[in-house]
């Protein structure tokens, strides 16, 4: 942060980039693999983002860029570690972002599909456990298909940041790519279909 301010004198954006991806079954992960994951997915992001809040908030302006991913609001087997980082850091951003918003910093969270980069290449993957194979294998399968054919262009995932970055108004959350857009809006979907189904017992609660 202090050789940037060295050579510009201020920081208008951070982008919290960095990630790396555990896949396995909730079982098939070690501690120590969930605890490397959530080091570079969720403290990382934490760390550089504490380093700069100071900094943007004296400046009374800034923007901090969360690269999350549709895998912190929608889950799959086998990326269990993953998911539980990614989550971790959507509730971290979007506290900060209503504690940030009256001093005009603006957090932005962007929550791509499959892109064409090498993130699905440099995965950890742990020993497979076959009781797992219909479910978690699955998406090791699918995830393996996958590879060099993701539908997303890294080039257009920026130029679609920047573009929301620029606009007078940002969203909270940035979906990216019509895998995004639509595994989310059948998740949300889900979600209130079955919120609908339990909801006279969820309201059961209530003191008399």
């Amino acid at each position: 942060m202090q050789a940037t301010l060295a050579v510009f004198g201020r920081i208008d954006v951070l982008v919290n980039n960095a990630g790396s991806m555990v896949m396995g079954a909730v079982e098939e992960v070690t501690m120590k693999e969930l605890r490397e994951q959530f080091e570079v997915v969720f403290f990382g992001a934490a760390e550089v983002t504490k380093a700069v809040v100071p900094l943007l908030r004296e400046q009374g302006s800034g923007t901090i860029v969360q690269m999350s991913s549709l895998g912190g609001v929608k889950t799959y087997p086998g990326y269990g570690a993953y998911h539980a980082a990614k989550y971790a850091l959507e509730g971290y951003s979007e506290t900060l972002a209503a504690e940030l918003a009256p001093l005009g910093v603006r957090v932005l969270i962007v929550e791509p599909g499959a892109f064409r980069t090498e993130f699905n290449r440099n995965k950890r993957i742990t020993e497979e456990l076959a009781v797992y194979k219909d479910s978690a294998g699955l998406t090791r399968q699918a995830t393996e298909k996958l590879l060099d054919t993701e539908p997303n262009d890294p080039v257009k995932g920026v130029a679609a940041i920047t573009k929301a970055l620029d606009s007078e108004h940002p969203p909270l959350r940035l979906l990216l790519g019509n895998d995004a857009v639509d595994g989310l809006r059948e998740h949300h979907e889900s979600i209130l279909t079955e919120l609908t189904q339990w909801e006279e017992l969820s309201r059961s609660t209530a003191v008399s």
